[in-house]
């Protein structure tokens, strides 16, 4: 028989011997959910492959004026999608059609917010436009505005007048300078900008308008904007330093701003100082300044401020003006190299305009061959090779890895555009790559074809394509209509290009004009 000593004794070793097993117990289990955890989230949370390396030297490749020649490379290395670490940021380069379908189509939403950079947000006035806001309400409003009612169909129609005005004035301005050397870029810039400006507030802009001293520079100054939003900048890549704008990119950009700001404060002091009653539609159109200054007025909830309509007046004038020249030069530079495609279009001309008249709107649409060499100009110089960065809200599986919220993620357009999976012969100039058997042509600018993405996709795709596309057209077709064109025989034709947000020609394309149809009359402005 057991005394209560012992048996005491006994019963607090067992319940000793029980704790110690339920701690070990509940030690093991922490430690395996420990590793299962981490298992799993090195299996969910697996981020692209990319270069190793201190943040500060994978900076310095981002200087490179071929960025986008080393993106597509590094793409080559590491695979369609890959990982840079950029200072304190995460930067996610998507280089296949695939993938891009998943960032811009399949999780278009989650992919649809913003982190602009530093002269983004300088130039357009705390980055309040459409470019740079986030996918808000906000945004939504402003997007909805421009589209519907700017750039509605009828607004659209009732603005051709401005259209063909503009473009009238080039080709008059081209006709006085024959036999000399032209800077395609700089006229077509010209055009842009009076047609752009007239649609927006009415009145046309140009550097041509000796009767006005707001236009003269203007294209400079935008140049200098886009070359500084696409520029490599320190306080992009660590936030914590911006305040002291160590490259002075804040500063030279706030200059530049103050010289669009002074136009475009006295353009709006003007309208406002117009009294309701006084204000009429022109031509059964309203300008965007007029339907602003409206929204402004009637609609305390979705007010649009003066600084509001001034960064998108910044949107409209710098993505209207600067894109539109850009792609003529190129389009002009790659017709220039191939006069076989030169001829053929200029031969497609002849055959629905004919030599005794001049490039009408209404004849756009007949131009297949002309548009098929736009679209191979847009594919092979992409205006944005990397289009505008995206910023995702949540943490996203593309491709098997892990796109973590807030990470800057860019398609590289350029690699996708000439990559032989979905171009044969992808480096050669070839129209008919464009053109359907039936002689229209394949694709548009919709972005629903992620094999082609000219404008980008989803709810970001850029949305004054429809203006900038019968811009382009109309007037590369009445320069190539009116004119032939010669390079100048002691300077070498080459398509080198440097990289900025917007794809540039390294040097201006300078062209020989000389007239082309019989009848002087049709230079008439």
């Amino acid at each position: 028989m057991i005394s209560a000593s012992r048996w005491s004794w006994w019963s607090e070793l067992i319940t000793s011997k029980k704790d110690d097993l339920t701690f070990q117990l509940l030690i093991f289990s922490v430690i395996s959910l420990s590793v299962f955890w981490y298992i799993f989230r090195k299996a969910t949370f697996r981020l692209p492959p990319g270069p190793r390396g201190l943040p500060v030297l994978v900076y310095l490749p981002f200087l490179s004026p071929d960025l986008h020649h080393e993106f597509t490379k590094l793409g080559q290395r590491y695979g369609p999608i890959f990982k840079l670490q950029l200072g304190s940021k995460t930067y996610i380069i998507v280089s296949s059609s695939d993938l891009a379908k998943e960032v811009v189509r399949v999780q278009d939403d989650a992919f649809a917010n913003r982190d602009p950079p530093v002269a983004g947000v300088v130039v357009t006035y705390g980055g309040i436009d459409i470019v740079w806001s986030d996918n808000n309400s906000y945004w939504r409003n402003l997007r909805k505005v421009f589209v519907s009612e700017v750039l509605s169909h009828k607004n659209l129609e009732a603005s051709r007048s401005f259209r063909r005005t503009g473009v009238r004035k080039i080709i008059k301005h081209v006709y006085e300078a024959m036999g000399n050397e032209v800077d395609v870029g700089g006229i077509a810039f010209t055009s842009s900008l009076s047609v752009v400006t007239s649609m927006i507030w009415g009145k046309s802009l140009d550097e041509n308008e000796e009767s006005s001293n707001l236009g003269v520079g203007f294209r400079e100054v935008i140049t200098k904007i886009v070359e500084l939003i696409g520029a490599a900048n320190v306080s992009d890549f660590f936030p914590v330093l911006s305040r002291f704008d160590l490259q002075g990119v804040e500063r030279t950009m706030k200059q530049q701003l103050h010289k669009v700001d002074e136009i475009f404060q006295t353009i709006i002091e003007d309208r406002m100082s117009v009294k309701p009653e006084e204000s009429v539609e022109q031509q059964g159109r309203k300008d965007l300044l007029q339907i602003l200054l409206e929204h402004k007025q009637k609609d305390n909830t979705s007010t649009f401020s003066i600084n509001q309509i001034k960064a998108l007046f910044m949107d409209i004038v710098a993505g209207g003006t600067d894109t539109t020249s850009t792609m003529a030069e190129w389009t002009m530079a790659e017709l220039l190299k191939n006069p076989e495609v030169l001829k053929t279009i200029q031969d497609e001309l002849e055959q629905v305009i004919g030599l005794n008249n001049i490039v009408e709107e209404s004849h756009l649409s007949k131009l297949h061959y002309l548009d098929a060499a736009i679209k191979e100009t847009f594919r092979l110089h992409p205006p944005l090779p990397l289009l505008i960065g995206r910023c995702p809200n949540m943490s996203c599986n593309v491709g098997g890895y892990t796109v973590p919220k807030g990470a800057n993620v860019f398609l590289n357009v350029w690699a996708i555009h000439r990559d032989p999976k979905y171009w044969e012969n992808p480096t050669e100039f070839d129209p008919n790559r464009f053109l359907n058997p039936d002689g229209t042509t394949k694709y548009d600018y919709s972005g629903n074809n992620t094999n082609f993405l000219a404008f980008g996709s989803g709810r970001r795709r850029c949305p004054g394509v429809p203006l900038g596309e019968k811009m382009l057209v109309y007037l590369l077709a009445s320069l190539l209509h009116s004119f032939d064109w010669t390079l100048p025989k002691d300077k070498e034709h080459e398509l080198s290009d440097k990289f900025g947000i917007v794809l540039k020609k390294r040097k201006p394309l300078m062209a020989i004009p000389s007239q082309r149809l019989p009848d002087k009359v049709l230079y008439n402005y």
